[in-house]
């Protein structure tokens, strides 16, 4: 009978390349908290560091309409949110906030948005091809379930990159916290844009009431046979306004040991310390970066939108992009990384 190896060996294993289990990956998402941050997370950081180097890459963000036609629990954004005042960036606003982007060295431009049917086809593809033309700035969509003849559009008019959530691969946990979503439609989605050539980016979120370690580990396993190029992973916020506003947040030891674990499972794939981990906690990002995490979303929305945009409450809404990215640097540096020059395309 073989002895089951130690936590430490099987986090060793991991980084050697042994595929995990789920019963495995459950057993390192409840590694106690003084055991992850002995070895897990920088078991991530070392294959984060050989597998992709040690360049944060940067991705400008332009949330351009905070407008929404579905009803998520757990999102301010829903469109049962009376509050919210609403809003949709007018195009030429959106070009100059992508020449920002392009003026501060960054490649990549996010433009992201609830699911507002408002933009037609053509609107989203004559805005990309724009900022293609007149920024060079690769251009990464984010904003939901389109139709295959969209997505083929948004291509051919310059779209590179787009990002959609899977958010839980539970689909009971799913009906419940996107009622008027269909648990496959993502999927679908995600396997479309696949085949379309895009670099395809999913991820979930932890702390969801009712999520389990083995749900957690179901999301990684998909992550893992999607072959996602990014996978954002970060934490529940309550926000006010909505059916979960009195739930817990997520927890930052959880989400950090999924992202490690993410690292650690698929080697090479783009993997933000997003905005959600450092409105959690002052030391969210950073402590991401060192548990496998390479890519950080500066937000270019201007002001005046960006305080609308509130998925959840608590983001730093005080800061110029200028003034954070020389702060990100001086960050940056400090965790002995560079920042990153280019696309930052993964590397497969």
């Amino acid at each position: 009978m073989t002895e089951r190896p130690s936590d430490r060996d099987l986090v060793r294993l991991a980084r050697e390349g042994k595929d995990l289990t789920r019963a495995e990956i459950v057993r390192l998402l409840s590694l106690p908290d003084s055991d992850a941050e002995a070895f897990l997370y920088p078991a991530a950081d070392a294959v984060r560091s050989e597998a992709v180097g040690d360049a944060v890459h940067l991705r400008g963000i332009i949330e351009f309409s905070n407008c929404c036609e579905r009803d998520c629990l757990y999102c301010g954004l829903r469109r049962s949110n009376a509050r919210l005042n609403r809003y949709r960036m007018p195009a030429e606003e959106i070009l100059a906030a992508a020449g920002r982007i392009r003026d501060a060295g960054i490649g990549t431009v996010v433009l992201q948005s609830g699911e507002d049917s408002f933009y037609s086809r053509e609107e989203i593809c004559t805005l990309v091809s724009r900022i293609r033309e007149e920024s060079g700035l690769v251009v990464t969509l984010s904003i939901g379930e389109k139709t295959p003849q969209d997505y083929r559009a948004y291509r051919e008019a310059g779209a590179d990159r787009y990002l959609l959530k899977h958010e839980t691969s539970s689909a009971t946990l799913y009906r419940l916290m996107r009622p008027d979503s269909a648990p496959g439609g993502r999927l679908s989605c995600l396997r479309e844009l696949g085949r379309q050539g895009y670099e395809v980016g999913t991820g979930n979120i932890i702390g969801l009431p009712g999520q389990t370690p083995e749900i957690l580990a179901d999301d990684l396993l998909l992550m893992k046979s999607l072959d996602a190029d990014m996978l954002g992973i970060g934490p529940f916020l309550p926000h006010p306004d909505t059916p979960l506003a009195v739930s817990p947040p997520g927890q930052m030891a959880a989400t950090l040991k999924t992202l490690a674990l993410a690292r650690l499972m698929t080697r090479t794939a783009n993997i933000p310390a997003t905005t959600a981990l450092a409105t959690l906690a002052p030391d969210g990002r950073p402590r991401a970066l060192r548990a496998g995490a390479n890519v950080v979303m500066p937000d270019f929305t201007p002001m005046a939108y960006r305080r609308r945009y509130e998925i959840y409450p608590g983001r730093n809404l005080s800061a110029d992009p200028m003034d954070f990215l020389k702060r990100l640097h001086d960050e940056i540096v400090k965790l002995g990384r560079t920042v990153g020059t280019g696309p930052g395309s993964r590397k497969k």
